[in-house]
């Protein structure tokens, strides 16, 4: 089939119109309603909300860069989502950029990266004497 002088051909056929996409994270459970408070106050404070109410987005360190993120110096900064619910915290473990949707320097963090982020959330829990 040619759509617009261009070569189009039919997707193949798909058991289900919806495919879940499934993204690792580091999820803390179980937060109760004074710490779901504490910890919006200080990730307002410390990253500014995104359009998304408790989405917020986290500035990877430079020195936590990939030799390909270094290089990509179009695609910089680079950041890792944290996604606030009143009862979970929920770390997505994948590095991205706002400047495109999709580059080889996108992708799940490497552990260098992971552990740079629990230390981060850690941290923050240790500041408002949160115990998890």
């Amino acid at each position: 089939m040619t759509v617009s002088g261009l070569e189009h051909t039919p997707c193949a056929h798909q058991d289900s119109v919806i495919n879940p996409v499934f993204m690792k994270q580091y999820l803390i459970d179980e937060l109760r309603p004074d710490e779901h408070v504490k910890i919006k106050r200080f990730l307002d404070e410390k990253y500014a909300a995104t359009v998304f109410d408790g989405l917020y987005w986290i500035p990877l360190e430079q020195a936590q860069y990939t030799k390909i993120q270094i290089e990509h110096t179009v695609c910089q900064p680079f950041y890792v989502a944290l996604n606030l619910e009143p009862s979970i915290l929920a770390c997505e473990l994948l590095v991205r950029t706002q400047n495109r949707l999709r580059c080889a320097c996108m992708g799940y963090v490497t552990e260098k990266q992971r552990n740079w982020l629990f230390r981060l959330v850690d941290d923050m829990f240790d500041q408002l004497k949160i115990v998890t």
